[in-house]
């Protein structure tokens, strides 16, 4: 992990950054300029992006729409997962909303925590009643497919309609699913990410040197609170250049902070904005090499769902954001500890406020009002 001043960029970037950023929210969020990659490197990319009906729109009969019918205001939906095969029901780890105004010229990501309890509606395709639970168990209830088989798409769809009962974001435009080993495969790709780290924080999971800690022996067949021994990777604050699997260990970790997952989900946030202000910084575009293997790293971690659109599309019709166009945004929440017991998590009542300013499309103003909104950068 090696200590950086590496200044930030405020260069314009091609259509390659701008689709691996708002769908991955990987690299960057950013204007248009000249397309410096080749036409070809932009169709293998799109050619690797796994496409799939996340939101339950292939029954409805729909169709691809022209891109000028990307219009704003818009929001999509960001889900972070383990890789876990078609045998085991899926978790949402990490749950990003990103909201663009109607002159898309801004973009709005706020985090909802995994551990929120909330109204999981019912689903009728695998016969889920409903009912409360925390949020990122939603996946898996709507994830079965028959036969102990589970299909990670139908459970987003399932997710998607849990946020949109919670937020009140009546549709969402597009949405991805973000394997967490493509994370750290882009950031090897890019010859890693500079990052601030702003507060110390040790690995619950791996060691110094990177691999696994080893289990305790008792917790090998139940949950223990902390079932591993061993030295522990160790990230203290300061600005860094991190190798793949450190960012993403880094931004894995909420256990010994003093936030939990709300912590967590800042440190995850400013990994996007980081991520946001390195593509052009490790010179890829130039490099032929690097960039295809980014591009093929952003392709292989996604499964995306752009309403019709392909990732192309999207790219064109947001190609005027900028990386300092991203706005963070943390919602108030605490935990719900109910006779010594902890249930999860609760939001404060002015996050309604600002769900309200998301159905506005007003946040901009709702900040201004209430800045303690911001996240911290």
């Amino acid at each position: 992990m090696a200590k950086s001043s590496e200044p930030k960029t405020k260069r314009r970037a091609p259509l390659w950054a701008r689709l691996c950023a708002i769908f991955g929210c990987v690299l960057m969020v950013v204007s248009g300029g000249a397309l410096v990659t080749s036409q070809v490197l932009v169709s293998r990319y799109a050619g690797a992006v796994e496409t799939k009906d996340l939101f339950g729109n292939a029954a409805n009969g729909a169709t691809k729409a022209p891109v000028s019918d990307i219009k704003g205001p818009l929001n999509i939906l960001l889900v972070g997962i383990d890789p876990r095969n078609d045998t085991t029901a899926p978790l949402s780890d990490s749950i990003i909303v990103v909201h663009i105004p109607k002159g898309l010229n801004q973009a709005y990501l706020f985090s909802i925590p995994r551990d929120l309890r909330v109204e999981i509606p019912p689903f009728q395709k695998t016969g889920f009643r409903g009912g409360t639970s925390k949020i990122n168990a939603a996946m898996s209830y709507g994830s079965s497919v028959g036969n102990g088989k589970h299909d990670v798409a139908q459970g987003f769809d399932l997710l998607a309609k849990t946020v949109s009962k919670l937020t009140g974001i009546k549709k969402f435009d597009a949405g991805a699913i973000i394997n967490f080993n493509g994370f750290k495969d882009i950031v090897d790709a890019m010859g890693g990410v500079t990052m601030t780290i702003d507060q110390n924080v040790k690995s619950e999971h791996l060691q110094p040197n990177g691999k696994p800690r080893p289990r305790r022996p008792e917790c090998a067949s139940n949950n223990c609170e902390h079932p591993y021994v061993g030295p522990q990777a160790t990230y203290k604050k300061g600005t860094y250049h991190l190798e793949g699997w450190q960012a993403l260990d880094y931004v894995r970790q909420r256990y010994g902070l003093p936030r939990s997952d709300y912590d967590r989900q800042r440190h995850q946030q400013q990994f996007i904005k980081a991520m946001a202000s390195q593509a052009l910084s490790k010179n890829v575009i130039t490099n032929p090499i690097k960039l295809d293997s980014v591009l093929r790293a952003a392709g292989d971690a996604l499964i995306f769902d752009g309403n019709g659109h392909t990732v192309v599309d999207w790219g064109l019709a947001l190609k005027g954001l900028r990386a300092d166009d991203m706005t963070l945004v943390k919602l108030p929440g605490r935990s719900d500890i109910q006779n010594g017991r902890y249930l999860g998590e609760s939001l404060e009542s002015s996050a309604d406020d600002f769900f309200k300013s998301v159905d506005n499309d007003s946040i901009a103003t709702f900040l201004i009002e209430h800045p303690e909104f911001f996240q911290k950068l």
